[in-house]
């Protein structure tokens, strides 16, 4: 599979050790930077990676900061980006399952590297279940579509 992954600064060591791993297992890895512990700006990362995998240019995307929190925000106002923060092996195979979540954003300061390799494994190997599943992200392409649009879901009276 080809992978993008990028990280600011402070996700960089961890980024390294996922870059590395990635490539033994024999993906085809982006690595869009930052490439050194030098002060970056998150958001200028999250696009690169975003833009990949918009693209088509890789299947999925791997971001790092240091909370993970601000990378899945950026990331996430790429229009087609479904970024989700991971936290534990459930949850991010339940993002993959549920939500088709084609970036994973990690935490470098809460997430060990064992377990964020882990974590990086389910999110690749995980598929979508569709379904009532894709249903719901039609309603989140929509949202995409009409900004600041009230949308009456289901159940909710006008």
């Amino acid at each position: 599979m080809k992978i993008s992954i990028g990280a600011d600064h402070a996700g960089f060591a961890l980024k390294e050790s996922l870059r590395r791993k990635l490539v033994a297992d024999g993906h085809e890895v982006v690595d869009v930077g930052t490439f050194s512990e030098d002060s970056t700006d998150y958001p200028d990362i999250a696009r690169k990676v975003a833009d990949q995998v918009t693209s088509g240019r890789s299947e999925r995307g791997v971001l790092v900061c240091l909370s993970g929190v601000g990378m899945s925000i950026a990331a996430n106002k790429v229009d087609g980006i479904r970024a989700g923060l991971g936290f534990n092996l459930e949850e991010v195979r339940l993002t993959r399952a549920h939500n088709d979540v084609n970036v994973l954003a990690l935490g470098a300061k809460y997430t060990d590297p064992a377990l964020a390799a882990q974590m990086v494994d389910v999110f690749l190997a995980t598929g979508f279940e569709g379904g009532r599943h894709a249903r719901r992200l039609a309603k989140v392409a929509e949202l995409e579509r009409s900004p600041g649009e009230h949308v009456t879901l289901e159940g909710e009276s006008e």
